[in-house]
């Protein structure tokens, strides 16, 4: 009977209670606040799309890169990469004619103004204009989350539960207390940890993803109990079982 106590105390403890399921708990009790966008910096690897203009359409066709599918519609995300701008190692890409130009730790927005700068003091084109777009923003979700995985985005900004959705959300074993976000911006590395059963955080910079971040969704104690103990409750339930058929037998 002591081998079933232990049992019994050990399915128990391995259960999630409400407490620990739950998100946003203290929601009743948050404040309205405003929300406030930080433009996000460019960084090693980025891939850019860039698209120059000018008054005169025709005179800025040497300022793009040209390719046989440039005149279609609803070109493909993927060879829109291969023909994009790679930012280097160095934080430079390479432009038609302007040549090497630096974009790394600046803002899509700055970029955009840097370039008419150029265009406009060096006189290339009459009154231009610049687009830059991001081509490979992607967030990794790991650990306990249903699908695990690299997740391309198009958005300028996500937020850490929009990309938890695209990864299915958390299992019932994932720590809802304990969400690990690594982030490289500028050349520093930072590791924070998110509550997701609160919303004190909603206001902090980690809750809008950046391109390149990592999420790390650790197992809560009961998947670890399970894990190092007896594998999974169905195990505990059909040891428990047969043990009782046994004691009851031997009880006769």
């Amino acid at each position: 009977m002591k081998i079933l106590r232990f049992l019994f105390v050990l399915f128990l403890s391995s259960c999630a209670s409400k407490k620990d399921l739950l998100y946003f708990q203290d929601a009743e009790n948050s404040i309205p606040a405003k929300i406030e966008y930080v433009n996000n910096t460019l960084q090693p690897n980025d891939i850019l799309n860039v698209k120059i203009g000018a008054l005169v359409p025709e005179t800025a066709i040497p300022y793009n890169i040209q390719t046989a599918g440039s005149g279609q519609q609803g070109q493909n995300i993927e060879l829109l990469k291969l023909q994009g701008h790679l930012v280097g190692i160095d934080g430079y890409i390479v432009l038609p004619i302007l040549g090497r130009i630096l974009v790394a730790n600046k803002t899509i927005a700055s970029v955009e103004k840097e370039l008419v700068r150029i265009l406009e003091n060096g006189q290339h084109l009459i009154s231009p204009s610049v687009s830059v777009r991001l081509l490979n923003a992607k967030v990794t979700i790991l650990g306990e989350v249903k699908n695990p995985g690299t997740f391309n985005f198009v958005e300028q900004f996500i937020s850490i539960p929009q990309a938890l959705g695209y990864a299915g959300d958390l299992t019932i074993q994932g720590k809802r207390s304990d969400i690990l976000l690594v982030r490289e911006q500028d050349g520093n590395r930072t590791i924070s940890q998110i509550d997701l059963t609160t919303t004190s955080w909603m206001n902090n910079p980690e809750y809008r993803v950046m391109p390149n971040d990592v999420i790390v969704v650790n197992p809560n104690m009961a998947k670890v109990k399970s894990s190092g103990i007896v594998g999974n409750i169905s195990l505990v339930m059909s040891i428990v079982t047969t043990l009782l058929s046994i004691t009851v037998l031997l009880t006769r």
